[in-house]
């Protein structure tokens, strides 16, 4: 556990070296692209617009294999519960272009959301053109949206990916919670933590 946890520790830096110059949305901005549609594991066409619900959308960035999706994957579904109590969509997207041929493949996606019970819509980012448009970062890395589709909160999930029975903020399910009842979410901001996006870039 203690040389999982240094590897962990040795990718978090790496990764957020990388991703230090991608430039995201800022909180209050509009989403973009929210009408292109993704292929879905089910075989359906979605796009973000199509997943958002009255209360705004929650948009996810992640894969199949990062050791930090890995780790919080768990509680996935249970994201998927606490969006759904509050009226607001859930969509993750796999931006993983280069690795499409490998793990991140679309068959392999189809397999994790099974073996896994995904209870929301897993789709392709297709050459990553949302996760550039948004600037996310990592796996995971999440963009909670509003109502008028404007950027509430973004950042990580919650403080201990290691966890989730040590977990003692809980940013994304306190955003929704706000979102749901109307209110500002009270931390708009947090570092995401996950492996670095395998994007193509323009």
């Amino acid at each position: 556990m203690k040389k999982l946890t240094i590897i962990l520790g040795i990718l978090l830096a790496f990764n957020v070296a990388i991703a230090a110059d991608i430039q995201q949305l800022a909180i209050g901005d509009k989403a973009v692209l929210t009408d292109v549609k993704m292929k879905a594991v089910s075989g359906e066409e979605i796009s973000m617009k199509d997943a958002a619900k009255e209360n705004g959308l929650l948009v996810m960035f992640s894969c199949n294999t990062c050791p930090f999706v890995v780790a919080w994957e768990d509680r996935f579904n249970e994201v998927k519960e606490w969006a759904d109590n509050n009226n607001v969509g859930m969509i993750v997207l796999n931006s993983n272009y280069t690795k499409r041929d490998g793990d991140d493949s679309f068959d392999a996606m189809k397999k994790k959301a099974k073996e896994e019970g995904y209870s929301f819509n897993y789709v392709v980012d297709k050459e990553s053109k949302v996760a550039n448009a948004f600037g996310g970062q990592t796996t995971p890395h999440v963009f909670l949206f509003d109502g008028d589709m404007k950027l509430a909160y973004k950042g990580a999930i919650d403080d201990n990916y290691k966890s989730s029975a040590n977990v003692s903020k809980t940013y994304l399910k306190d955003a929704l919670i706000s979102l749901g009842n109307n209110e500002k979410v009270a931390i708009a901001e947090t570092k995401p933590q996950g492996c670095g996006i395998k994007r193509k870039v323009d």
